[in-house]
């Protein structure tokens, strides 16, 4: 009797594993319609990026071997230059470069999205983290404080609230590995997934529902690559 019992229990466990996983997958969205790609095959950036960098630093943010490489002490982001507005996904590869260069640390694969400022002074920034602070946005620092948390933070201009968090290695960073990421914003809940596997899921009462998307990092060397924003219904 114990062995048909642990038997179905087994059974049922996996069931409800399977049913988890395939809720917790990047929906298959078949009414989408392309906004924007970009396989940085022109070196010139400005066409379709705003960087926000110190100075000094903001050579070593570029377009090299048809990938963008944001490599920076104190921090960069890199911003789609169009506002989004609506239900979107955005999706990118992206990688921690760890090949012992003067940068390379395994941490702090972030991003922002639906971002605006309530003081009008968008893109005024040099990329340091506490900068962003006084903004209204949404984002997920994946490997961050040294590769030990993976969070999603709402931010309102001011007011920066961790809505979600993951402490395990599966939700942490690998170095030199490609991910692919996808942010969903679809009637006010925004899905943040990698390699196809759902991290976040957060439903905004008082959801952000324009501004803009913007690839950001601190203290290491990372490439990004096929960038593609689509409008979804």
């Amino acid at each position: 009797m114990k062995r048909v019992l642990t038997s179905l229990l087994i059974v049922g466990l996996t069931v409800l594993q399977t049913t988890a996983s395939c809720q917790d997958s990047l929906p298959v969205l078949n009414k989408k319609t392309l906004l924007f790609s970009d396989d940085f095959t022109d070196t010139a950036l400005g066409k379709n990026w705003i960087l926000e960098v110190a100075e000094v630093e903001r050579k070593a943010c570029a377009v090299k071997d048809g990938q963008l490489e944001l490599n920076t002490v104190g921090g960069v982001t890199a911003w789609y230059k169009k506002e989004l507005r609506g239900n979107v996904l955005i999706e990118f590869d992206r990688r921690v470069v760890m090949e012992d260069g003067p940068n390379d640390r395994l941490s702090d694969l972030n991003q922002f999205w639906m971002a605006t400022d309530p003081r009008r002074k968008m893109f005024s920034r040099k990329g340091d983290f506490k900068e962003y602070d006084s903004l209204q946005l949404y984002y997920v620092g994946m490997g961050g404080n040294y590769n030990t948390t993976t969070r999603m933070r709402r931010y309102d201009g001011g007011k920066l609230e961790i809505v979600g968090e993951l402490k395990d290695s599966g939700h942490l960073l690998q170095p030199n590995k490609t991910y692919h990421i996808a942010i969903l914003v679809k009637d006010g809940v925004s899905g943040f997934y990698v390699d196809g596997v759902r991290f976040f899921s957060y439903k905004d009462s008082r959801p952000f529902t324009h501004g803009w998307f913007g690839i950001r990092s601190t203290k290491s060397r990372q490439r990004i690559d096929r960038v593609r924003i689509w409008r979804i219904q």
